[in-house]
């Protein structure tokens, strides 16, 4: 028996986009993942400005992880102007990116995916039986926007960010005032790690290639080479020579790949299987009363992933807001002058790629951004290909519900639409 499955609206993902699946018989004849939504533009829109409004504009490409794209700028911006930041700047910035992934991964988790799990159109309905978990996942991205308000001046879109540093920074005493809501925020998220990790998985398992920033020291975040469980190792000013995009006819966005390889997945299930070692100990601990040991190649347990990051972020900002000292100037001056500068950082969702070419006037003539959300394109609809066979023969409603989730499972950002999907079956 021959059938196709039609998604023609993809609901709470990134932009709009349409799922369309063709079996003949038992086979997966076809898969598209369809992202219908119009281009925008931003790199054009960028050449001919001013490194100092590169932070500003690219912050406006999503509202939820801005500060990801201000950082990859202003590490990019910094590179081509070949500038250091201090240590304090840079621990500053860590604890802005931490902000974000509170704020971030908290509403994925219990928001968006939990009503998969538990059975629920929507978190408004799943919070008339778990009313405290609600009310814990808006304490704590509430606690994530308020990291990203008192560092950047606003939650979205925020001021702040300088190519060298920031335009102003916060004295030790206001940064200690987060003390506290953080030691409320680390308790909460080891309880989202148990949590999430009752909930029941398909048996799904990919061979990923994982690629992740990679630090000697850290969790990534803003800094480390760019590796890969198949013996990647390189800086962000060797990207383009490994990692090309493609356009796929029906689709807006571009789909990225290793070349001469493939598809590779980013994200929380990336940096967890290539950076485990590097948790704080409160992770590792949460991680392994989970059962959860890398590498993870069930997409479906990225939320569980995705809590064990939510910990290291809770335990980082605290431990930073502990030693934070103010620096004694808050940016260091660019030497304006001609030049091209990459950088890799990790945005929730996973490594953001900015590349920018400056003349010797301080004018962009060049930029490129590959955000995470079309790094993992490809890989979302090669595992959508292998989870197709399992889909295909089951209920409407009951495949409607699986395509949602397995599409959430990457978390490809936020959509302002409605926890609603229309699927068509047609059987020949």
């Amino acid at each position: 028996m021959n059938r196709t499955i039609k998604v023609d609206t993809l609901a709470r993902v990134e932009g709009e986009g349409a799922l369309f699946i063709k079996m003949q018989g038992d086979r997966v004849a076809d898969v598209k993942l369809r992202i219908y939504e119009p281009p925008r533009f931003f790199e054009a829109f960028l050449r001919g400005r001013h490194y100092n409004e590169v932070a500003d504009i690219t912050a406006r490409i999503c509202g939820i992880c801005p500060i990801a794209y201000q950082m990859s700028a202003v590490h990019a911006l910094e590179c081509a102007f070949a500038i250091s930041i201090s240590p304090e700047v840079r621990m500053l910035r860590r604890l802005f990116y931490c902000g974000e992934w509170i704020e971030s991964h908290a509403l994925h988790i219990y928001m968006l995916h939990a009503p998969d799990f538990l059975g629920y159109e929507d978190a408004i309905r799943m919070a008339r039986d778990h009313r405290p978990v609600v009310e814990q996942a808006l304490r704590l991205k509430k606690i994530g926007n308020h990291v990203m308000t008192l560092l950047g001046g606003r939650e979205i879109h925020p001021i702040s960010v300088a190519v060298g540093g920031f335009h102003k920074v916060p004295t030790k005493q206001q940064v200690r005032t987060l003390e506290e809501d953080l030691k409320w925020a680390l308790d909460a998220s080891l309880q989202a790690v148990q949590l999430v990790s009752t909930f029941e998985f398909p048996d799904f398992e990919q061979d990923y290639e994982f690629v992740a920033l990679s630090h000697p020291n850290e969790y990534p975040l803003c800094e480390g080479d760019l590796v890969s469980n198949r013996g990647l190792r390189i800086g962000a000013a060797e990207y383009e020579d490994h990692f090309v995009e493609q356009h796929v006819k029906h689709s807006n966005a571009l789909h990225s790949v290793v070349r001469g390889r493939g598809s590779y997945l980013v994200g929380p299930q990336a940096r967890f299987s290539l950076n485990f070692d590097r948790l704080p100990a409160e992770a590792q601990q949460a991680a392994r009363a989970a059962h959860l040991t890398p590498p993870v190649k069930n997409p479906f347990r990225s939320i569980v992933v995705r809590a064990v990051e939510l910990v290291f972020a809770c335990a980082e900002a605290l431990r930073i807001v502990r030693e934070y000292e103010p620096p004694q100037s808050p940016r260091v001056e660019p030497q304006q002058r001609h030049g091209v500068g990459q950088a890799i950082t990790e945005a929730p969702r996973g490594i953001l790629y900015h590349r920018y070419a400056v003349d010797d006037r301080g004018l962009v003539v060049a930029a490129k951004i590959v955000p995470p959300t079309s790094q993992n394109q490809k890989r979302i609809e090669d595992d959508l290909r292998e989870f197709a066979a399992q889909v295909a023969a089951w209920p409407l409603e009951e495949a409607t519900w699986k395509c949602e989730q397995a599409i959430r499972n990457y978390d490809p950002c936020i959509s302002c639409a409605t926890h609603f999907l229309r699927l068509q079956i047609d059987r020949a």
